[in-house]
């Protein structure tokens, strides 16, 4: 069985993130054909990237503690779900250097992307589907973006539409797809 990261994108003490990721998470456990886990990026503390050797040529040998436990969790995982806001038209500095810490953990796995913002995280979506795509990761081409204006109430209780619900399994569904077929090269 595979089993499926959810990976928060802010550790803002005001974000919203985490009741996205928390929804994302209740209509995944209907899926009997992988294991999801809730992985959220402010729980790891990471720092500011500054490593003196590129990920990709550290050998999975990292100087810093916490990158270490970070390293180890996105190793154990099959495929991913990220979960981000749009700020600036791009993701956040957080999910930025959580993803970059990593290089080999990420290759030949599977990721989707939900994203939301004023105008429903597309811009962070297409950014972050860049950078997975150079670390080797396999993007679901279906898209989830939530509307901050439609889809929260007061801009900080998550309440999405039902118009949603068909495009989350459709990409739940792919990603976990997705995951069992890369999970055969690695």
């Amino acid at each position: 069985m595979v089993k499926i990261g959810i990976i928060t994108g802010s550790t803002r003490d005001a974000r919203v993130n985490l009741q996205v990721a928390e929804w994302v998470k209740a209509l995944a456990e209907e899926h009997s054909d992988a294991e999801f886990e809730l992985v959220d990026i402010k729980a790891y503390d990471l720092p500011r990237f500054n490593e003196d050797v590129p990920p990709l040529m550290a050998n999975r040998q990292y100087a810093n503690p916490q990158v270490q436990v970070w390293s180890k969790k996105v190793d154990e995982l099959d495929g991913f779900i990220f979960v981000t806001p749009e700020y600036n038209k791009s993701i956040t500095s957080a999910l930025k250097d959580a993803i970059d810490h990593l290089a080999p953990e990420w290759h030949n796995k599977s990721a989707a992307i939900v994203s939301y913002g004023s105008t429903n995280g597309i811009a962070a979506s297409y950014s972050l589907r860049q950078m997975l795509s150079t670390l080797r990761l396999a993007t679901v081409s279906t898209n989830l973006g939530f509307n901050l204006y439609t889809d929260f109430e007061q801009f900080s209780a998550f309440k999405p539409s039902s118009v949603h619900d068909a495009t989350a399994q459709n990409l739940i569904n792919d990603v976990v797809l997705w995951a069992q077929a890369m999970k055969t090269i690695r």
